[in-house]
């Protein structure tokens, strides 16, 4: 198996051109974002993907942005993913990364949703795997776990330091709930969360170490399990992002580190880590 590493658009202040000459500088395999709704950006920017020979993973948030409208219905939410997969098949997606549902709905509606969500998707031929992400469904492991249980096919994206804060602990505490969740996983981002936040201000810095090695820990739980299911790559998006994430200095504003430097050198790491990884199980 192989580590393809994707670059967030999230945070970058370029132009799309721009984001995928780092992202190839970098060595790495495509660009993870949303597809424009202008026909004709799609049209560029699945041209600038072409030039560059990236592979391409749809970001797709249901109702809302990040957040979603809490009063948006599962029919709306529903909705507002067709249109988003019809949007981005002009630019071929490996996948589509889906922030989808809401925190608040019970288990059953939960259930209900996921499945209609996964109906939808084999009709317009897509695989979607759906993010543990706070305010969605999956904010929790134990939400996500009950979902995952009701419906076996379903595939997830695991952002776990979002759980992290949403626990306030680090998740190799609860180890065999990742050890489940674990395989069902499609793709990892690859964010460092601690435990008063979802990002901590550098991964590099000794003082997140345990952190980091936590999150590694869970990272390689998915990595087995991709490889006892027959995963010919897996795939990774490094995404330390802006919009109260990226920490800053108080008063000014300023912000105490790069994001895409913080990106590169986690995703240069973690592509060290899965060498040495692959290397162990020899």
């Amino acid at each position: 198996m192989q580590l393809d590493i994707y670059k967030t658009l999230w945070g970058h202040e370029g132009t799309v051109e721009q984001g995928a000459v780092l992202a190839v500088d970098a060595g790495f395999t495509g660009i993870e974002a949303p597809a424009p709704a202008d026909e004709g950006d799609r049209e560029r920017m699945a041209q600038t993907f072409a030039d560059h020979g990236l592979s391409y993973i749809a970001e797709i948030c249901t109702t809302g942005s990040y957040v979603p409208d809490r009063h948006a219905t599962p029919d709306e939410h529903l909705a507002s993913l067709e249109t988003k997969i019809k949007r981005s098949l002009m630019l071929n997606p490996r996948f589509c990364n889906v922030m989808g549902g809401c925190d608040a709905w019970p288990l059953d509606v939960q259930i209900d949703f996921f499945r209609r969500a996964q109906d939808m998707a084999e009709r317009y031929g897509v695989l979607c795997s759906f993010e543990t992400h706070r305010s969605r469904s999956f904010f929790n492991p134990w939400i996500t776990r009950d979902v995952l249980r009701a419906l076996p096919d379903l595939l997830i994206t695991c952002d776990f330091s979002h759980w992290v804060v949403v626990c306030e602990r680090q998740m190799d505490t609860e180890w065999d709930t990742i050890l489940e969740v674990a395989e069902k996983a499609h793709h990892v981002h690859s964010r460092v969360g601690y435990d008063q936040g979802p990002q901590v201000p550098h991964p590099a810095a000794p003082e997140y170490a345990e952190a980091l090695a936590s999150h590694e820990r869970c990272w390689q739980a998915i990595w087995a399990s991709q490889v006892r299911r027959g995963y010919a790559a897996s795939s990774m998006t490094p995404e330390f992002g802006p919009d109260g994430y990226l920490h800053t200095q108080p008063f000014t504003g300023m912000p105490v580190a790069d994001l895409w430097q913080m990106n590169r050198w986690i995703g240069e790491r973690e592509r060290d880590q899965f060498v040495l990884w692959q290397a162990a199980q020899q």
